[in-house]
């Protein structure tokens, strides 16, 4: 017996009924396109890489060795937090129907029939061809990856549980305004601001949102901030590599389609990255007499930051110009503006406000620049592009942009801490004995447990190691049952003690047996 072609019935009833990847699909999907939502699924991916592992790995890399733990799991656990948020209510703050010019109404995006049907953003009258889900996914790695960014400017002191909180009321707050404003069809969108893929919604406000809850916050202890040399910079390049790599979804991404501009896009944020780059570097040799690793790795960071605003809108000349304008600007803000006495009055422990604050404004005034029109109707905006195509207006447009996302997260960055700090009661800081410590005294383990054996050969001790319940323990011995563990987690630091966190008691640190001439 032979059948004709396959007919799709939801109910899956009829003669060579074939299911389409075992989901019914209604026929026809004039709007449905594989090849769209392949590519959009792709470079949703990648900005989530850019997350986890990616910044995971930098935090863990760039910061000292007893706050590996917490700085990486601080980004973990924002990628997830943002994930439920997200579809409960904000991503339809930010790219639903308006309720304010600013913002459209929260709503769920977990309904079934809404996740198949095709992706809309009705307030900009904009549709794809791809399902919502798609697209809820695409702008969920984007919001998780700003406060992510945020993280950047806390690390070393932020109380955990207050992290807790902050990071589901800054994206209700803040981020989904920021979205819908200028992508989602607010008035932003409507005046004919262009952020291409996230200079203002993202880098400038996760630049504005770090400084200002830094000041909050307050700063890391005074031996951290002198001595903050990373734990480990090799595992800082891996952690750049897949940044920079995963920012071609970052920007490919937001033409919505598998288009001449994605490609357009994805060339220009690697040019201007790479001048960014070099440029940082030659700066750090004329100055400094050397290049520093670190600093390739933030002037990389200041080029992926600029680009952004104007990924597909400008040519490749202008992208080699912007990579010039971030390699110097935000070098001279950092290693010159950045070293005054009024700038150490707040403690930014990875830079967050030079390299994203400032490189978004390099950026989106370089957008207002050197927009070109043939890279706006390929983006499918309206605007003749910028001051180098004849519309001066454009760079006033960018300014306006640029002081609105600055002025809210300002506000709304210290409405939340107050919120945190005097309603909810939850300290915005960990104690000094605590900062002490670092990982264990928040989280109970350690990066690297190797030390911990390595230190018990060199000492001559005797571990008795165990499984129970497949985790692997070590038996007290006579001399530490009398010690009282829960000191660690009251701030005590072993170390005064004269022995390393997980040494048996009465161990010296071999370390402190060593003379250095």
């Amino acid at each position: 017996m032979s059948y004709g072609p396959p007919v799709y019935d939801p109910m899956g009833s009829g003669p060579g009924w074939t299911p389409y990847n075992t989901t019914y699909l209604q026929s026809p999907l004039d709007w449905w396109d594989p090849g769209q939502n392949a590519w959009q699924l792709t470079a949703g991916t990648l900005v989530g890489l850019q997350s986890i592992p990616g910044l995971v790995v930098l935090y863990a890399g760039w910061m000292k060795h007893k706050w590996s733990i917490n700085s990486a799991f601080m980004a973990f656990y924002a990628f997830a937090a943002t994930l439920i948020v997200w579809v409960l209510w904000a991503y339809r703050m930010g790219f639903g129907s308006q309720m304010l010019p600013i913002v459209g109404y929260p709503n769920i995006a977990v309904d079934i029939n809404y996740q198949l049907s095709q992706s809309t953003l009705p307030t900009a009258g904009l549709s794809q061809q791809f399902p919502q889900a798609t697209m809820v996914y695409f702008q969920f790695v984007f919001a998780a990856i700003t406060v992510v960014l945020i993280a950047g400017s806390f690390l070393g002191r932020m109380n955990f549980a207050a992290w807790m909180i902050f990071v589901p009321l800054w994206i209700t707050f803040s981020y989904a305004i920021g979205a819908f404003s200028i992508w989602g069809g607010g008035f932003l969108y409507q005046m004919g601001v262009i952020d291409y893929s996230g200079g203002y919604v993202i880098h400038l406000s996760s630049g504005t949102a770090g400084f200002v809850g830094a000041w909050w916050i307050g700063p890391r202890l005074d031996i951290d901030r002198i001595d903050a040399k990373p734990s480990n910079i090799t595992l800082m390049l891996v952690g750049a590599g897949i940044l920079w790599t995963g920012w071609n979804g970052f920007n490919g991404g937001d033409p919505y389609s598998a288009s001449p501009d994605a490609g357009v896009a994805v060339l220009n944020t690697n040019i201007c990255t790479a001048m960014s780059l070099l440029t940082w570097v030659t700066m750090d040799m004329i100055f400094f007499k050397r290049p520093s690793v670190i600093g390739a790795i933030q002037g990389m960071i200041t080029g992926l930051v600029a680009i952004t605003p104007a990924a597909g809108v400008v040519a490749g000349w202008g992208a080699i110009l912007l990579g010039i304008g971030s390699g110097t600007v935000p070098w001279i803000t950092m290693n010159i503006f950045g070293r005054t006495e009024l700038m150490r009055k707040v403690d930014d422990t990875l830079e967050v406000f030079h390299t994203h604050f400032v490189g978004a404004i390099v950026g989106g005034f370089g957008t207002g620049l050197w927009a070109t029109a043939e890279g706006c109707s390929s983006f499918g905006i309206s605007n003749p592009g910028g001051a180098i195509a004849g519309n001066g207006k454009q760079v006033w447009l960018q300014i306006v942009g640029a002081l609105f996302i600055i002025g809210w997260n300002i506000v709304w960055t210290s409405l939340i801490m107050v919120f945190i700090k005097y309603v909810c009661r939850v300290p915005l800081r960990m104690s000094d004995e605590m900062l002490e410590v670092g990982d264990y005294a928040i989280h109970g383990e350690e990066p690297y447990t190797f030390a911990h054996y390595n230190r018990s050969l060199l000492g001559g001790g005797h571990d008795q190691h165990h499984t129970k319940g497949g985790a692997d323990f070590r038996e007290q011995t006579d001399s530490e049952k009398g010690s009282n563990p829960s000191e660690i987690l009251h701030g005590k630091d072993p170390h005064e003690r004269g022995q390393e966190i997980g040494a048996p008691a009465g161990m010296q640190d071999p370390r402190a047996e060593i003379k250095l001439d």
